[in-house]
């Protein structure tokens, strides 16, 4: 069995899959996935996020805003009561993105801080978010003693050197279909380097379908071609990646419980 460590049920379009939410959440536990992490972007969508997502047993939830949906100070008291459900696994997704986004950075990074901060308090890990901007993203993680939560740095895109840092700090590393792409050889070479015990992956999904689905919208069944793909990619059976994986999971993410669905 494999898990879908990242993924954003609530922004699935239902009308370009022609399903709804149970069927798309049946068709990959028809490709072995057992347990689906839906992360939050915004404090405000929340509730509506948790009420999507209730009547499934096998979907856990995060608590944060993404860096890119940062335009004003994060309301930190709000992000404490909210992450206290008990759905909330994990605080984020949080992190930097210089990127898309070069207006926001003191926003961001103080953002940041505050999740981090939350995720100490509540002992719950953090799903960070990381795009060109790596210094500033370990240096705040050290300084604020990220490594006391521990967390993941998701959907990773960086190199060998920003990855080694956060496992030094006990972090996972989460792989998505970003690594299917022909255009990802430096990424796949991180991947090759990644130990199996720091190692997760992730559809992101309704966003970055692998291949050979690229084009698509992404969806949790998908996560299963990552596996094979990053199986191959570091010479494992499938069934041991998605042990390894599955595990670490559980490992990371503690509040969350081994389910059947729903």
């Amino acid at each position: 069995m494999i898990v879908d460590s990242h993924c954003h049920l609530d922004r699935l379009d239902f009308g370009k899959l022609n399903i709804e939410l149970p069927e798309v959440l049946q068709a990959a536990r028809d490709r072995q996935v057992e347990h689906f992490l839906c992360v939050s972007v915004t404090l405000d969508q929340f509730p509506n996020m948790l009420k999507v997502i209730e009547p499934f047993n096998d979907v856990s939830a995060s608590c944060g805003v993404h860096p890119l949906n940062q335009e004003d100070a994060l309301n930190k008291a709000q992000l404490l009561k909210l992450a206290q459900h008990p759905r909330v696994v994990a605080i984020g997704e949080t992190g930097l993105d210089y990127y898309y986004s070069k207006d926001t950075h003191q926003v961001q990074q103080d953002s940041f801080v505050g999740h981090i901060e939350v995720a100490n308090e509540l002992k719950k890990p953090l799903i960070i978010h990381t795009r060109d901007a790596r210094k500033d993203t370990i240096d705040i993680m050290k300084s604020n003693n990220a490594q006391d939560c521990g967390g993941v740095l998701h959907c990773f895109t960086e190199d060998w050197n920003m990855a080694k840092q956060a496992i030094d700090m006990g972090f996972y590393i989460s792989i998505s279909g970003i690594a299917t792409f022909k255009n990802a050889r430096e990424l796949q070479d991180v991947v090759k380097k990644l130990p199996l015990d720091r190692l997760l992956i992730e559809t992101d999904s309704p966003y970055l379908a692998p291949v050979p689905h690229r084009g698509k919208t992404n969806q949790p069944a998908y996560v299963q071609d990552v596996a094979y793909f990053v199986a191959d990619l570091k010479g494992l059976s499938y069934k041991e990646l998605a042990r390894a994986t599955t595990d670490n999971f559980y490992q990371l993410f503690n509040l969350a419980s081994r389910s059947n669905g729903s």
